[in-house]
């Protein structure tokens, strides 16, 4: 019996009040985290939105240890929520964050698309992009081949978008519940 893990565990719980207060905290830690090094410039600042998306999108494949950290604790949290509905919720705020981001640069790059085109495939990205990222860190994928595989998506969700969207129609920004959507 470890004698120190009641105090500890009391110690924790002083601070955060409860589970779901220690996980608010680790997924604002791992966002503020993940948002320097998915915005760390190798000096240059790209000026064009998709650009800027594709830099960000491109970052995630690098091998550092804060990337390391931050995409095993993401893959243990969501792990964790398909047998703990406590997690869902604070994941899928996390989650739509990075969402709305993409969507974002994504209305800015393509103005006239409409706005569930961009959120969908804003989701796409982002669900690809944690896919690819899973099987970097596990080891299954190169981080060039997975760079090369995430470029490839962006093209095809740009065409789309052209293809979507009638030249020099702009629409309305997506809804905000289109970007808030919980997993049924």
């Amino acid at each position: 019996m470890r004698p120190w893990l009641p105090q500890i565990t009391a110690l924790v719980y002083y601070h955060f009040k409860d589970r779901a207060g220690i996980l608010r905290h680790t997924l604002r830690f791992l966002t503020g985290r993940a948002r320097r090094y998915s915005t760390a410039r190798d000096g240059h600042e790209p000026t064009e939105p998709l650009d800027s998306l594709e830099q960000s999108l491109l970052l995630e494949f690098q091998d550092r240890a804060d990337l390391r950290e931050n995409g095993i604790a993401w893959g243990e949290l969501r792990a964790g929520a398909i047998f703990e509905p406590e997690l869902r919720e604070p994941l899928t705020e996390a989650g739509g964050s990075w969402i709305r981001e993409v969507t974002d640069l994504l209305a800015h790059a393509r103005p006239a698309a409409a706005g569930t085109d961009l959120a969908s495939s804003a989701e796409r990205l982002t669900a690809l992009r944690e896919g690819l990222s899973a099987r970097h860190l596990s080891g299954a994928l190169h981080p060039e081949h997975a760079r090369t595989l995430m470029k490839e998506a962006l093209a095809i969700e740009i065409a789309h978008l052209d293809q979507a969207s009638p030249p020099g129609v702009r629409q309305h920004p997506p809804p905000r519940e289109c970007l808030n959507r919980r997993p049924q």
